[in-house]
Protein backbone atom coordinates (compact mmCIF):
# COMPACT_ATOMS: atom_id res chain seq x y z
CA UNK A 1 0.00 0.00 0.00
CA UNK A 2 0.79 3.35 -0.48
CA UNK A 3 3.19 5.06 2.43
CA UNK A 4 1.41 7.60 4.37
CA UNK A 5 4.29 9.73 4.16
CA UNK A 6 4.77 10.21 0.80
CA UNK A 7 3.31 13.63 -0.56
CA UNK A 8 0.36 14.15 -3.21
CA UNK A 9 1.14 16.13 -6.25
CA UNK A 10 1.05 19.67 -6.11
CA UNK A 11 -0.31 21.00 -9.38
CA UNK A 12 -2.18 23.83 -11.18
CA UNK A 13 -4.81 24.37 -13.87
CA UNK A 14 -6.28 27.30 -15.30
CA UNK A 15 -10.04 27.64 -15.42
CA UNK A 16 -11.81 30.19 -17.30
CA UNK A 17 -10.63 32.56 -20.20
CA UNK A 18 -9.32 36.14 -20.44
CA UNK A 19 -9.98 38.50 -17.63
CA UNK A 20 -12.14 35.61 -16.57
CA UNK A 21 -8.80 33.09 -16.21
CA UNK A 22 -7.96 31.77 -12.36
CA UNK A 23 -5.22 29.62 -11.29
CA UNK A 24 -6.89 26.52 -9.12
CA UNK A 25 -4.30 24.86 -7.39
CA UNK A 26 -4.29 20.86 -6.87
CA UNK A 27 -3.07 18.36 -4.30
CA UNK A 28 -3.67 15.10 -6.03
CA UNK A 29 -2.77 11.49 -4.73
CA UNK A 30 -2.09 8.38 -6.60
CA UNK A 31 -4.09 5.09 -6.01
CA UNK A 32 -1.33 2.37 -5.22
CA UNK A 33 -1.00 0.31 -8.25
CA UNK A 34 -2.02 -2.69 -6.11
CA UNK A 35 -5.46 -1.29 -5.56
CA UNK A 36 -8.60 -2.32 -7.77
CA UNK A 37 -8.32 0.27 -11.30
CA UNK A 38 -12.15 0.39 -9.94
CA UNK A 39 -11.40 1.78 -6.54
CA UNK A 40 -13.14 5.06 -6.16
CA UNK A 41 -10.61 8.71 -5.66
CA UNK A 42 -11.90 10.60 -3.14
CA UNK A 43 -12.37 14.32 -3.65
CA UNK A 44 -12.44 16.85 -1.09
CA UNK A 45 -15.18 20.03 -1.82
CA UNK A 46 -14.33 22.37 1.23
CA UNK A 47 -16.53 24.66 2.54
CA UNK A 48 -17.25 28.81 2.41
CA UNK A 49 -13.59 30.24 2.83
CA UNK A 50 -11.81 26.98 3.84
CA UNK A 51 -9.12 25.29 2.02
CA UNK A 52 -7.53 22.41 1.28
CA UNK A 53 -5.27 22.71 4.43
CA UNK A 54 -7.95 22.04 6.84
CA UNK A 55 -7.79 19.56 9.70
CA UNK A 56 -11.06 17.46 7.72
CA UNK A 57 -9.06 17.47 4.32
CA UNK A 58 -6.24 16.42 5.53
CA UNK A 59 -7.42 13.22 7.34
CA UNK A 60 -9.51 12.17 4.55
CA UNK A 61 -6.52 12.32 2.22
CA UNK A 62 -3.89 10.55 5.08
CA UNK A 63 -7.11 7.77 4.83
CA UNK A 64 -6.63 7.44 1.22
CA UNK A 65 -3.15 7.07 1.81
CA UNK A 66 -3.24 4.19 4.81
CA UNK A 67 -5.71 2.35 1.94
CA UNK A 68 -3.56 3.01 -1.18
CA UNK A 69 -6.99 5.45 -2.24
CA UNK A 70 -6.06 8.52 -4.58
CA UNK A 71 -7.51 11.68 -3.26
CA UNK A 72 -8.24 15.20 -4.85
CA UNK A 73 -8.00 18.50 -2.89
CA UNK A 74 -8.16 21.40 -4.33
CA UNK A 75 -9.12 25.30 -3.50
CA UNK A 76 -11.55 27.05 -5.24
CA UNK A 77 -10.73 30.52 -6.46
CA UNK A 78 -10.15 33.17 -3.99
CA UNK A 79 -9.38 30.33 -1.25
CA UNK A 80 -6.25 28.93 -0.19
CA UNK A 81 -3.41 28.57 -2.36
CA UNK A 82 -5.70 29.40 -5.64
CA UNK A 83 -5.75 32.71 -7.95
CA UNK A 84 -8.94 34.97 -8.03
CA UNK A 85 -10.84 37.09 -6.31
CA UNK A 86 -12.66 36.00 -3.31
CA UNK A 87 -15.73 38.43 -3.89
CA UNK A 88 -16.01 37.18 -7.73
CA UNK A 89 -16.99 33.82 -6.01
CA UNK A 90 -20.47 32.51 -6.44
CA UNK A 91 -21.73 28.50 -6.54
CA UNK A 92 -21.62 28.64 -10.69
CA UNK A 93 -18.34 29.75 -10.71
CA UNK A 94 -16.86 26.81 -7.84
CA UNK A 95 -18.93 24.30 -9.36
CA UNK A 96 -17.26 24.87 -12.71
CA UNK A 97 -14.14 24.52 -10.87
CA UNK A 98 -14.72 21.43 -9.34
CA UNK A 99 -15.47 20.27 -12.63
CA UNK A 100 -12.64 21.41 -14.57
CA UNK A 101 -10.51 19.99 -11.33
CA UNK A 102 -12.01 16.03 -11.96
CA UNK A 103 -11.58 16.81 -16.00
CA UNK A 104 -8.03 17.30 -15.48
CA UNK A 105 -7.17 14.47 -13.38
CA UNK A 106 -9.65 12.10 -14.90
CA UNK A 107 -10.67 9.41 -12.01
CA UNK A 108 -13.22 6.48 -13.36
CA UNK A 109 -14.91 6.60 -10.24
CA UNK A 110 -14.84 8.84 -6.80
CA UNK A 111 -16.38 9.31 -3.61
CA UNK A 112 -17.45 12.83 -2.94
CA UNK A 113 -16.59 14.28 0.68
CA UNK A 114 -18.27 17.91 0.58
CA UNK A 115 -18.09 19.80 4.15
CA UNK A 116 -20.76 22.82 4.47
CA UNK A 117 -20.77 24.34 1.25
CA UNK A 118 -19.27 21.93 -0.34
CA UNK A 119 -22.44 19.48 0.27
CA UNK A 120 -24.34 22.35 -2.16
CA UNK A 121 -21.16 21.94 -4.20
CA UNK A 122 -21.21 18.01 -4.60
CA UNK A 123 -24.77 17.70 -5.07
CA UNK A 124 -24.61 20.20 -8.08
CA UNK A 125 -21.35 18.17 -9.23
CA UNK A 126 -23.52 15.38 -9.51
CA UNK A 127 -26.44 17.07 -11.26
CA UNK A 128 -24.05 18.96 -13.96
CA UNK A 129 -22.15 15.31 -14.45
CA UNK A 130 -25.38 13.13 -14.88
CA UNK A 131 -26.63 16.31 -17.31
CA UNK A 132 -23.47 16.24 -19.19
CA UNK A 133 -23.30 12.31 -19.71
CA UNK A 134 -19.84 12.22 -19.10
CA UNK A 135 -17.10 12.62 -16.20
CA UNK A 136 -16.19 9.74 -13.24
CA UNK A 137 -18.87 7.67 -11.99
CA UNK A 138 -20.37 9.14 -8.63
CA UNK A 139 -19.93 5.94 -6.09
CA UNK A 140 -21.13 8.00 -3.06
CA UNK A 141 -21.43 10.93 -1.10
CA UNK A 142 -20.54 11.94 2.44
CA UNK A 143 -21.69 15.29 3.52
CA UNK A 144 -20.14 17.20 6.78
CA UNK A 145 -23.12 19.72 7.79
CA UNK A 146 -23.88 20.35 4.08
CA UNK A 147 -25.73 23.20 3.90
CA UNK A 148 -27.20 23.61 0.09
CA UNK A 149 -28.94 26.19 -0.78
CA UNK A 150 -27.77 28.03 2.23
CA UNK A 151 -27.81 31.82 0.67
CA UNK A 152 -31.61 31.83 -0.02
CA UNK A 153 -32.52 29.36 3.12
CA UNK A 154 -29.89 30.39 5.75
CA UNK A 155 -29.24 34.19 4.90
CA UNK A 156 -31.83 35.58 2.91
CA UNK A 157 -34.25 35.96 5.26
CA UNK A 158 -32.27 37.16 8.27
CA UNK A 159 -31.25 39.78 6.62
CA UNK A 160 -31.17 42.75 8.51
CA UNK A 161 -32.17 46.28 7.00
CA UNK A 162 -28.79 47.39 7.14
CA UNK A 163 -27.22 44.41 5.69
CA UNK A 164 -30.03 44.74 2.86
CA UNK A 165 -28.99 48.13 2.45
CA UNK A 166 -25.22 47.26 2.27
CA UNK A 167 -25.91 44.68 -0.39
CA UNK A 168 -28.10 47.67 -2.64
CA UNK A 169 -25.62 50.03 -2.02
CA UNK A 170 -22.01 48.35 -2.15
CA UNK A 171 -22.77 44.81 -3.39
CA UNK A 172 -21.86 42.84 -0.42
CA UNK A 173 -21.78 43.20 3.45
CA UNK A 174 -19.88 41.94 6.16
CA UNK A 175 -20.34 39.82 9.08
CA UNK A 176 -18.14 38.55 12.03
CA UNK A 177 -17.07 35.33 11.39
CA UNK A 178 -16.49 32.58 14.41
CA UNK A 179 -13.89 31.03 12.22
CA UNK A 180 -11.64 34.07 11.55
CA UNK A 181 -10.68 37.15 12.67
CA UNK A 182 -11.41 38.54 8.99
CA UNK A 183 -14.95 39.29 8.62
CA UNK A 184 -17.27 36.82 6.43
CA UNK A 185 -18.07 38.80 2.75
CA UNK A 186 -21.21 37.63 0.97
CA UNK A 187 -21.58 39.51 -2.04
CA UNK A 188 -24.83 40.30 -4.21
CA UNK A 189 -23.38 38.26 -6.80
CA UNK A 190 -23.29 34.65 -5.06
CA UNK A 191 -26.72 35.40 -3.56
CA UNK A 192 -28.64 36.15 -7.25
CA UNK A 193 -26.20 33.37 -8.25
CA UNK A 194 -27.73 31.31 -5.37
CA UNK A 195 -31.48 31.09 -6.75
CA UNK A 196 -30.42 30.01 -9.78
CA UNK A 197 -28.10 26.69 -8.16
CA UNK A 198 -31.17 25.78 -5.75
CA UNK A 199 -31.37 22.12 -5.27
CA UNK A 200 -33.83 21.66 -2.45
CA UNK A 201 -36.45 21.59 -4.96
CA UNK A 202 -37.68 18.52 -6.05
CA UNK A 203 -36.33 15.23 -5.96
CA UNK A 204 -32.19 15.18 -6.17
CA UNK A 205 -31.18 11.92 -7.67
CA UNK A 206 -27.98 11.27 -7.01
CA UNK A 207 -27.62 7.36 -8.27
CA UNK A 208 -25.62 6.71 -4.91
CA UNK A 209 -25.75 6.40 -1.26
CA UNK A 210 -25.27 9.37 0.68
CA UNK A 211 -24.15 9.68 4.16
CA UNK A 212 -24.80 12.96 6.31
CA UNK A 213 -23.03 13.83 9.18
CA UNK A 214 -24.69 16.61 11.06
CA UNK A 215 -24.00 17.98 14.65
CA UNK A 216 -26.70 19.11 16.75
CA UNK A 217 -25.09 22.15 18.36
CA UNK A 218 -24.09 23.76 14.58
CA UNK A 219 -24.59 27.55 15.32
CA UNK A 220 -24.32 28.20 11.45
CA UNK A 221 -26.50 25.01 9.65
CA UNK A 222 -29.22 24.16 12.04
CA UNK A 223 -29.73 20.18 11.97
CA UNK A 224 -33.23 20.83 11.03
CA UNK A 225 -31.64 21.61 7.43
CA UNK A 226 -30.30 18.42 7.27
CA UNK A 227 -33.43 16.78 7.48
CA UNK A 228 -34.71 19.06 5.12
CA UNK A 229 -32.11 17.65 2.53
CA UNK A 230 -33.12 14.44 3.18
CA UNK A 231 -36.56 15.06 2.30
CA UNK A 232 -35.01 15.29 -1.32
CA UNK A 233 -33.26 12.39 -1.49
CA UNK A 234 -36.25 9.98 -1.74
CA UNK A 235 -34.51 7.61 -4.35
CA UNK A 236 -31.19 7.09 -2.86
CA UNK A 237 -29.58 5.09 0.23
CA UNK A 238 -29.64 7.70 2.75
CA UNK A 239 -27.95 7.87 6.53
CA UNK A 240 -27.86 10.80 8.59
CA UNK A 241 -25.74 10.52 11.61
CA UNK A 242 -26.56 13.26 14.35
CA UNK A 243 -24.33 14.17 17.09
CA UNK A 244 -26.15 15.61 20.05
CA UNK A 245 -22.83 17.95 20.70
CA UNK A 246 -21.68 18.15 17.30
CA UNK A 247 -20.59 21.83 16.47
CA UNK A 248 -20.39 22.92 12.46
CA UNK A 249 -16.84 22.11 11.98
CA UNK A 250 -16.86 18.31 13.03
CA UNK A 251 -13.27 18.25 13.50
CA UNK A 252 -12.95 16.63 16.96
CA UNK A 253 -10.81 13.26 17.26
CA UNK A 254 -14.30 11.47 17.27
CA UNK A 255 -16.37 13.01 14.61
CA UNK A 256 -13.30 12.29 12.37
CA UNK A 257 -13.60 8.83 13.34
CA UNK A 258 -17.23 9.22 12.11
CA UNK A 259 -15.88 11.20 8.45
CA UNK A 260 -13.84 8.00 7.90
CA UNK A 261 -15.83 5.75 8.64
CA UNK A 262 -18.46 6.65 7.04
CA UNK A 263 -15.87 7.38 3.71
CA UNK A 264 -14.82 3.67 3.85
CA UNK A 265 -18.50 2.32 4.24
CA UNK A 266 -19.01 4.07 0.53
CA UNK A 267 -15.89 2.83 -0.76
CA UNK A 268 -16.41 -0.49 0.19
CA UNK A 269 -19.75 -0.17 -0.99
CA UNK A 270 -18.18 0.66 -4.29
CA UNK A 271 -15.59 -1.86 -4.14
CA UNK A 272 -18.94 -4.56 -4.02
CA UNK A 273 -20.62 -3.27 -7.77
Amino acid sequence: MTSINSDPRAETITVGKGDDARDIALLVRAADPARAPSAPALVWLGGYRSDMSGTKAIEMDALAAEGGLAAIRFDYSGHGASGGAFRAGTISRWLEEAIAVLDHVAPENVVLVGSSMGGWIALRLVQALAQRGSGPRVAGMVLIAPAPDFTIDLIEPNLSDAERASLAERGYFEEPSDYSPEPNIFTRALIEDGRLNRVLTGIIETGCPVHILQGMADPDVPYAHALKLVEFLPADDVVITLVRDGDHRLSRPEDIARMKAAILSMVENASDL
